[in-house]
């Protein structure tokens, strides 16, 4: 799969708006075929920075998505709303869902 994690900071004035600003791309990528996972958070020492941890299937799927109408719109759309550039993570891992964290591993409740 292709593993991506992205760093937006946001300006100030649309850092809590920008779950709502950013909900059509995040929602059409969601839908993509080979989407595994798109999910947004938000970090815990600034309000205005916004991580997000996303994969794709396989290089296709990932050249897919950059690729699609919602793409070219998120970015015409979102950079406005942007304080800089992202910064971005991006690697092939050879997986395609998460491993467990056998290290703080959780025994059965119950």
């Amino acid at each position: 799969m292709i593993f991506i994690t992205a760093k937006f900071r946001v300006l100030p004035e649309h850092a809590e708006a920008w779950p709502e600003i950013s909900r059509s791309f995040t929602e059409a990528t969601r839908a993509e075929p080979g989407c595994l996972w798109f999910d947004w958070s938000r970090s815990l020492d600034d309000p205005t920075e916004y991580v997000l941890v996303e994969a794709f299937r396989d290089g296709d799927a990932g050249g897919a998505h950059v690729q699609s109408e919602h793409f070219r719109n998120a970015q015409k759309e979102l950079p406005p709303h942007l304080a800089e550039t992202p910064r971005i993570v991006s690697q092939s891992v050879e997986q395609d869902d998460w491993s467990l964290l056998g290290e703080m591993e959780v025994a059965p409740r119950g």
